[in-house]
């Protein structure tokens, strides 16, 4: 149970970066960016092909995080200059990465095995081996501080900026903003934290594969759903721990439902399934607190229209 729980924490954790990026793009801009399932294993590649090269693995890591950084740009400028719809432009970028990918790693996956991973090292710096439990302390560290970083960003006056383009693109251009480097920094920051996800993701598998990246959209955003039920959204950092809290949660039912016996084949099907409880669970409750109130304005009583509708539904179920 203990190493259930391990796993299942170091997993969610990676893959909450790749929700902090989402996070950005489609909450707080409102633009659907297909360019996670693209970039998200070209940050494995990269890092992947570094490691294996001899690189350390920081470099390595920064290499992925510019290599999103990239795909991200690349979006955003389809989408700005060539006027391509979004959806269409992350669609393309997607479509691109993947021969870019071959090309990175020269097959479509790479064995990290026997390449010095992150934790590693930065565990060795310590004096310490390699351990799950000690990945999950470097996880943690480093989503505390990204989600420091990304609040104290959405805080400043460029922050700001690009989140007043996600809620009225209209009335920020009237002030002289230009709206089309928001949206591109927006997608750069978004997909550099997808592919830096990759990238750890990677080094905690022991290898990397083209394939990596599909559901990866669908994972990022059922995090996202996830974490807003529980801890909710009312401000932008309680939103971000929502996103981790979200992810790590995700992880766990999955990984339940792998220890459970169900085929590794029906996820995007438990992933369907969680994504409608988590949506209709705030829709029902909101319901219910609106009727609540509505019974309670009426003193507890049914208006009269009401109960003369109430009294001809029941002589027709007489008859």
């Amino acid at each position: 149970m203990h190493i259930f729980l391990i796993d299942s924490l170091s997993q969610g954790l990676m893959t909450s970066f790749m929700a902090l990026g989402v996070l950005l793009t489609f909450n707080i801009m409102g633009f659907p960016d297909m360019t996670v399932e693209g970039s998200f294993p070209l940050g494995a590649a990269v890092a992947a092909h570094f490691l294996v090269s001899g690189w350390s693995p920081p470099l390595a890591l920064i290499a992925a995080a510019l290599s999103g950084v990239a795909a991200g740009v690349t979006t955003g400028l389809i989408h700005t200059r060539l006027r391509v719809n979004p959806v269409l432009a992350g669609i393309l970028t997607s479509a691109g990465i993947y021969s870019v990918e071959i090309m990175i790693m020269g097959a479509p996956n790479t064995s990290l095995l026997m390449a010095r991973d992150l934790y590693a090292q930065i565990l060795g710096w310590f004096g310490r081996a390699e351990t799950q439990e000690g990945t999950v302390v470097i996880v943690a560290v480093m989503i505390a501080v990204t989600v420091t970083a990304m609040y104290g960003f959405l805080r400043t006056d460029l922050g700001l900026t690009v989140r007043a383009t996600g809620s009225n693109e209209r009335m920020i251009r009237t002030l002289g903003v230009n709206t089309n480097w928001t949206k591109v920094l927006a997608l750069a920051i978004s997909n550099m934290l997808v592919a830096v996800s990759g990238a750890l993701v990677a080094q905690g598998q022991g290898f990397a594969d083209v394939g990596m990246g599909i559901g990866a959209l669908v994972a990022a955003v059922a995090s996202l759903i996830l974490g807003e039920s529980i801890i909710g959204k009312s401000s932008v950092g309680r939103w971000m721990i929502a996103v981790v809290v979200g992810s790590v949660v995700y992880r766990v039912v999955l990984n339940t439902s792998l220890r459970l016996g169900m085929p590794a084949d029906d996820f995007k099907l438990v992933t369907s399934m969680l994504i409608l409880a988590a949506v209709s669970i705030p829709v029902m409750q909101s319901a219910g607190r609106e009727q609540a109130t509505r019974f309670h304005q009426a003193g507890g009583m049914l208006s009269t229209r009401e109960a003369g509708r109430a009294f001809l539904i029941g002589l027709r179920r007489e008859r």
